[in-house]
């Protein structure tokens, strides 16, 4: 009885922190007010992805023509990520303090300041274009790290166990949406106004987006909680030993680490393999994005459906294979009319793989633990990132990009073919050690 007791105790804690009427357990406000909630959250993630695939195709651009170099591209992609890893740990602090809605409206107005002021400056000293584009790129990273832990942090909030999976590949859809809708706006954009003012189209999204996260569910601050520097180090302490003692989820992260590695040499130097290697205009650049966004409208049409009929873990093996099938294509492609379907099948890939990796780890995480948790893991994710920017600045211009790719897809097939099935492997007997635990505690 005092077992049973307990757990409806910490259930109520939970459901306070979570947005959840305490009698019931269901979500303050009904099904509809979920319903509405739901599509306020999943619009301002849209508004803001479509804002970052806007910056994603005017700034490669217009570093790429400014100094016609592939390797500036690399050493520009690895200046914008590095202060995105110093911040991840913080920031997954920042979401557990503050819930999340709080957190996003603020970094998403920051983020459109930003690109105010890089305007800016740009207009009035053109010859300092990089020199800003490159500084905007690192203060924009810095704001995707609390944006990211915000939008992990209002899942749980927003859904029930069984309903994570659906709202995470809605999460993944709304990436894939942005893709379709950003370069589109963009080559329409550039056309009309020019690559630079793309960026105050950025901005005024970025804008909006916060509005729309205002009605969502905003938790008491944890106001008895101060920033002492011994008090900030035990948390940051408290989500490493998490994260290597939560087996399934450090080898999720070993293996995405290795993923972002190969992927983001592919990503780091497309534009100078569409304009500059296949000769293509800058307009089939961005129809290549948008070509993987339209995916996004499909799989927003059918993921539901798949995922109640097929499960996570298949799709997340389809998704990983195809990754690396479409890659090693897109590595050896003669011409842009066989890259740009492989580059589009890779990305899709990766997405079908990401419903599967962001629906898993929140379910073996610790509510209460979560952002500081995410906060490393995303940090181990994306230390890979400037990696593959400073191997582009480095080898790209002598041993090519393609080549490269090539060699690091061969890489990523015999790694995955013995990290992913351990990886699934462990979060299967962590979800049923989980299960169990819970049915011992209501008998």
């Amino acid at each position: 009885m005092k077992q049973r007791a307990v757990a409806r105790r910490r259930g109520k804690e939970v459901s306070e922190a979570d947005g959840v009427d305490k009698p019931s357990g269901k979500v303050v406000g009904g099904t509809d007010g979920l319903n509405k909630l739901s599509v306020l959250f999943a619009t301002g993630v849209l508004l803001g992805l479509v804002a970052e695939q806007v910056v994603l195709f005017a700034v490669p651009l217009l570093i790429f023509h400014d100094t016609k170099q592939v390797s500036t591209l690399g050493f520009a992609f690895a200046l914008e990520w590095l202060p995105a890893l110093i911040a991840y740990p913080f920031a997954g602090m920042l979401a557990d303090r503050d819930g999340g809605a709080r957190l996003f409206t603020r970094v998403a107005t920051m983020r459109a300041l930003i690109l105010v002021a890089v305007v800016l400056v740009c207009l009035v000293r053109p010859g300092w274009l990089v020199p800003a584009l490159m500084t905007g790129g690192a203060c924009l990273s810095v704001c995707v790290a609390p944006i990211r832990m915000s939008i992990e942090r209002m899942v749980p909030q927003l859904a029930r166990d069984s309903q994570i999976a659906t709202v995470q590949s809605l999460v993944q859809n709304m990436e894939l949406l942005a893709m379709a809708l950003g370069p589109a706006l963009a080559i329409v954009g550039a056309a009309v106004l020019g690559k630079l003012p793309l960026l105050l189209v950025a901005a005024a999204a970025f804008g909006i987006s916060a509005l729309t996260w205002l009605p969502l569910p905003r938790p008491k601050v944890r106001a008895a909680v101060g920033w002492v520097a011994r008090e900030v180090l035990a948390e940051l302490a408290t989500g490493w030993r998490l994260m290597v003692q939560i087996r399934p989820v450090l080898l999720l992260g070993i293996l995405n680490f290795t993923i972002n590695l190969v992927v983001g040499v592919l990503i780091v130097s497309n534009a100078a393999l569409v304009t500059d290697v296949f000769k293509a205009p800058d307009s089939a650049y961005g129809l290549l994005n948008a070509a993987v966004g339209v995916t996004g409208l499909l799989n927003l049409l059918l993921m539901p459906a798949l995922l109640r009929r097929v499960g996570v873990g298949p799709i997340g093996v389809t998704g990983f294979w195809l990754m690396c099938a479409a890659f090693l294509i897109a590595a050896l492609a003669p011409s842009y009319w066989v890259y740009a379907p492989a580059f589009v099948a890779m990305l899709v890939g990766d997405a079908l793989y990401n419903i599967y990796n962001r629906t898993q780890r929140v379910k073996v995480i610790p509510i209460e633990h979560l952002g500081k948790v995410m906060g490393p893991f995303y940090l181990l994710n994306l230390l890979s990132y400037p990696i593959a920017g400073l191997l582009i600045g480095g080898l790209g211009a002598t041993i090519g990009p393609q080549r490269l790719a090539l060699w690091l897809g061969i890489m990523l097939c015999l790694i995955g073919a013995v990290l992913l099935p351990l990886t699934m492997a462990s979060f299967r007997k962590a979800l049923l050690a989980r299960e169990n635990a819970n049915v011992e505690v209501v008998t």
